[in-house]
């Protein structure tokens, strides 16, 4: 999982880079995603004698303890994913046993990691010198269609939830998939509603253009992109939009751009759809990240060689997403274990300072560089935080169900 060997030539200069670990002991890292709890789960059933991740894991992950020390993470939101071909009480119980995970790490590594559900504790634990754990749903999916249980996820200190994954669900259309909704049903915009009113941050990566717009004009409270980057730059569903991007200053919202090379890099985009082709034909999943798949990949990537992304591919998406939307709405959402690829000098989560110095060879100031890397994170779940507080004045818990608001769930053709 280490990657290839980095050449250096597409790296910046080391004058560059202590600049940029300077900054990150003062400024850290605010990482929007890591899929570290499913790859835990995949690997060895969240056997942490066998993935202990104060240890190097380079044979086996992109994350451990050392490397997040070395990239300058001072808070991490761990993905709580789960398939979105899982569904209903499944995917509510896989949920749960991730949020189980995260919960077996911080009692695991008490010195290194601290939970954090506001962002008061994030600095908490920022000045503790303690990474700050957050979790983030990804998938809509996880709640079966139950507000009870998008309540409940938030007090077991889910912070936020990716509104889809890769499939459309009953409520929400996907980037990846068909439409159903023409964006949220009425359900949909009631499950926004009560994210605000839980101070649960509203993720708008995976989803539709058109679910982008109807949860921006349904919010109360900021939105994030966990991790998106521009369309305008490549031009993947996954992406963000120009014209969604431009939204961004008047919600008050992040968006946190994303390392995986087949969303940033025209060229990968055609040759991944290829290798996922391939896993498909092998009978394993194109996201799976096990050791069997992963021969496969290299198999593939033997006889066809990759596009290869670089920390420039990565800046080029945040010097775009600034001009648009601006500096206070942008941040770092890596997804470091959840994608199969890397570019070139960020192949594990290390690799943050090689980013920063490339922005500083590109004259991005080093207050911009901490609100990018540590300031506007913690602003937008502040301010979420604000929202929350003045909504749950105002409204209690809602406990309308999807029947009620959107009809009879209609059985789709396999």
């Amino acid at each position: 999982m280490s990657g290839r060997p980095v050449s250096g030539e597409h790296l910046p200069s080391g004058g560059h880079l202590a600049r940029a670990r300077a900054l990150l002991a003062e400024h850290p890292v605010v990482d929007g995603h890591n899929d570290l709890p499913w790859a835990l789960r995949a690997q060895v059933r969240y056997d942490l004698d066998r993935r202990d991740i104060a240890t190097d894991q380079s044979a086996h992950l992109h994350t451990d303890l050392p490397r997040l020390r070395a990239g300058g993470v001072g808070a991490q939101f761990w993905s709580v994913y789960v398939r979105s071909d899982y569904a209903g009480d499944t995917a509510v119980t896989a949920c749960l046993e991730q949020v189980d995970a995260v919960r077996q790490l911080l009692a695991r590594y008490p010195d290194d990691i601290q939970a954090a559900t506001t962002a008061d504790e994030m600095e908490a634990a920022r000045d503790r010198g303690r990474i700050a754990s957050l979790m983030g749903a990804e998938g809509g999916h996880s709640i079966g269609n139950s507000l009870g249980t998008l309540r409940a996820l938030g007090r077991l200190g889910v912070r936020y939830m990716t509104l889809t994954h890769n499939d459309t669900i009953d409520w929400a259309d996907s980037a990846t998939d068909d439409p159903r909704h023409d964006g949220l049903t009425r359900f949909g915009e009631e499950v926004v509603r009560e994210m605000n009113r839980v101070g649960m941050l509203v993720d708008l990566s995976h989803v539709a253009p058109s679910t982008m717009r109807d949860a921006l004009r349904t919010t109360e409270a900021p939105v994030v992109f966990s991790h998106s980057s521009s369309r305008a730059v490549c031009d993947h569903p996954r992406n963000i939009p120009d014209e969604v991007l431009a939204q961004l200053p008047a919600n008050g919202g992040v968006a946190m751009a994303t390392f995986v090379p087949k969303f940033i890099l025209p060229a990968a985009v055609e040759w991944t759809a290829r290798a996922d082709a391939n896993m498909r034909a092998h009978g394993l999943h194109p996201l799976d990240t096990t050791g069997d798949a992963r021969k496969v990949h290299d198999a593939f990537e033997r006889d066809n060689p990759r596009p290869i992304a670089t920390v420039a591919t990565v800046a080029d998406h945040l010097d775009h997403m600034r001009e648009v939307a601006g500096i206070d709405h942008l941040g770092i959402g890596g997804d470091f274990d959840g994608t199969a690829f890397l570019p070139e000098g960020l192949d594990s989560v290390a690799g943050y300072p090689l980013l920063v110095a490339e922005l500083l060879r590109r004259r991005w100031s080093e207050a911009d560089l901490a609100k990018l890397t540590w300031h506007n994170a913690v602003r937008v779940l502040r301010d979420a935080e604000a929202v929350a507080r003045d909504l749950c004045t105002r409204r209690g818990p809602s406990n309308a169900t999807i029947e009620e608001l959107d009809g009879p769930l209609l059985c789709l053709p396999e």
